[in-house]
């Protein structure tokens, strides 16, 4: 135990001193400096950065407990970000840094009206403060509490642990966040993603060397695992899910549909992921992060999706198997990892859960300061003021979170469905609202308004009557909600048609995006073979696990 807290304590210090040496000399007096990082990340900051800020404990734990309660489908949510990414270097990147923004209300702004910016801005900050920033410090208590027995070692009840757990993944990460600016966020994650590319494989390692040694392996052990798991689950291990599945499971049809819709929304207007790729010191940096991010999120499956089934199979040869989802990962790890690395295991976990939490309370409190308290409170803040505004907003927002992370603890396991399913509500208008003013060059002002309302009536009412598949003369369970996302962008994209047509019968002006000039817009000119490469590997990955391979 004694080795385990020196381990954790001195990685995690590691990245602080790394952190605190890369930042230490920056100038954060002025609003591009503390937010923005002064324009100037790299593309391997901005990959490491984006996949830390993706990648926390709720999906360490939810999505392999996914894979362990219907197998390999909802690896779809890892490959999937791989074309998505692609997009974001090839289309997106290229229109946000033209416009020079800070934040994507900032950009809605610019094509809808200031009002409609303030809607956006609204509904982003209350999504991200009551739903994904509670979940994400909630998820990543419920894992030290699974793995290390908190509760059991300070004799406390488990909610007690949770809570103490919510308050110190609060402070830690609040220091890089609202002391250290965007730069201290994006190295701390940099370093992370090192040190968890190397924690998270070795899990799958560890998991078929156990299910090697508990099946009788007469051999090399991790093969004999792999052998029995291909041999006894080949049905957890075909990632082509039912076309009438339910959440959790990913049906095949929506897997380049619906789930490209949620996966755009993500990588393409998430503004704690956009954050970074703003922040990119020309376009080619911007572009080369986003395509190395890509590549790292087709791995992403070996330790996000495989050792779910791992679990499974592991359990049921043990007799010990668990009943709730979120409990499969934790078990696994604390059952598989050798004690010497438990403590460097634990400051990688603790660092993915830190990255996303002041990633996206980094992106919060830009909102706040840059769309709301700039434009409608204080137009004529100074660049100090602004600073100073986003670290008092940045306390405030972090003690609110804190208070309603714990309770959290009250609602049922599935916490990657529920979030991934809720997040939609806001983040697909938000889509179309970008993608939409991209395309339609005569939409109204008012457009976005439209299409916010219409989605969060639309979509707002499938959630809460959850009709099922029965009512089509399938299978009496929930329609899977990506069926609703595949459905409801085309539609809303179709409504935005409409009013561009109509609007262009008027003869109103084009909009055309400014170029302010904030970076060299120069490409990298190996983009295109990149993608190329990315998409063969999405291919192949995709071909293994599925009938055609390990799922025959």
């Amino acid at each position: 135990m004694l080795w385990t807290l020196i381990t954790f304590v001195g990685f995690t210090i590691l990245v602080a001193v790394i952190s605190y040496l890369k930042t230490s000399g920056d100038d954060q007096t002025t609003a591009d400096g503390y937010f923005l990082a002064g324009r100037g990340l790299p593309g391997f900051v901005i990959a490491g950065s984006l996949l830390l800020t993706n990648l926390s404990a709720e999906q360490l734990v939810g999505t392999n407990g996914q894979t362990w309660l219907v197998g390999m489908s909802p690896m779809a949510f890892e490959i999937v970000a791989a074309p998505c990414c692609i997009i974001l270097a090839l289309y997106a990147a290229p229109r946000y840094l033209k416009s020079g923004i800070t934040t994507i209300p900032q950009l809605i702004g610019m094509r809808f009206g200031r009002s409609t910016k303030l809607w956006f801005s609204i509904a982003y900050i209350i999504l991200y403060l009551v739903v994904q920033i509670p979940v994400i410090l909630y998820s990543g208590s419920l894992v030290f509490e699974n793995i290390f027995g908190v509760s059991s070692l300070f004799g406390i009840t488990k909610f007690q642990a949770v809570v103490v757990l919510c308050i110190i993944i609060s402070v830690v990460g609040s220091i890089y966040a609202i002391f250290g600016g965007l730069k201290a966020v994006a190295v701390s994650d940099t370093v992370n993603g090192v040190g968890l590319l190397i924690g998270g494989f070795m899990i799958p390692f560890f998991a078929l060397n156990a299910l090697g040694h508990a099946s009788g392996a007469d051999g090399l052990a991790i093969v004999d695992g792999f052998k029995y798991l291909m041999q006894n689950y080949p049905d957890k291990l075909n990632s082509i899910g039912s076309a009438t599945a339910s959440a959790p499971e990913v049906p095949w049809p929506t897997v380049f549909t619906g789930l490209l819709f949620l996966g755009l929304q993500s990588w393409c207007t998430h503004q704690s992921f956009i954050q970074r790729v703003l922040a990119a010191e020309n376009l080619k940096e911007a572009q080369k992060g986003a395509l190395y991010c890509a590549f790292l999120k087709i791995i992403g499956f070996m330790y996000l999706a495989l050792p779910g089934v791992i679990a499974y199979a592991l359990f049921e040869l043990q007799g010990d198997q668990v009943t709730m989802m979120d409990e499969a990962y934790p078990q696994l790890v604390s059952q598989v990892i050798p004690a010497p690395l438990m403590g460097f295991f634990a400051a990688v976990m603790f660092g993915a859960i830190l990255s996303s939490f002041n990633s996206v309370l980094n992106s919060v409190d830009t909102m706040f300061t840059m769309d709301i308290y700039k434009e409608f409170i204080n137009k004529d803040a100074s660049e100090e003021k602004l600073v100073k505004v986003g670290k008092n907003i940045g306390i405030v927002f972090a003690v609110c979170t804190t208070i309603v992370g714990p309770m959290v603890y009250f609602f049922p396991a599935g916490l990657k469905t529920f979030l991934d399913s809720f997040v939609m509500l806001i983040g697909l208008p938000v889509l179309s609202a970008v993608f939409g003013g991209f395309f339609f060059k005569y939409l109204p002002k008012y457009a976005a308004k439209v299409i916010m309302i219409f989605h969060i009536i639309a979509y707002g009412s499938f959630l809460l009557i959850a009709p099922h598949y029965s009512i089509l003369g399938g299978p009496d369970s929930e329609i899977h909600y990506l069926y609703a996302i595949l459905i409801l962008w085309p539609i809303e994209l179709l409504i935005m048609g409409i009013m561009n047509h109509l609007n262009k019968k008027k003869g109103e002006t084009a909009w055309e995006q400014p170029d302010v000039k904030a970076v060299d817009l120069t490409p990298w000119k190996y983009r295109w073979v990149a993608a190329a490469f990315i998409i063969v590997c999405v291919i192949v990955v995709y071909a293994a696990f599925s009938p055609l391979g390990l799922g025959a």
